[in-house]
């Protein structure tokens, strides 16, 4: 089983080791900088939506991200 942890924490590593500003990530993907900020700290996860713009943002792969693998299938 997947946990919600472990997401949060590749979603808010991804978001620290991007580069991105938090208020340049929220500009390109249409939210507030809190929201990003929620991210970061773990207190949110993204829509579905934001979650592929944000993968494509980012140049992640949306597997990677919510912990799927191979052996997970």
């Amino acid at each position: 089983m997947i946990a919600l942890e472990q997401i949060r924490c590749k979603i808010a590593e991804a978001i620290k080791l991007s580069g991105l500003t938090q208020t340049e990530l929220a500009s390109r993907l249409g939210v507030n900088q809190a929201t990003i900020s929620h991210y970061v700290k773990g207190d949110k996860l993204p829509a579905l939506d934001t979650l592929a713009n944000l993968c494509m943002i980012l140049d992640l792969d949306a597997n990677d991200i919510l912990c799927l693998t191979n052996q997970d299938r």
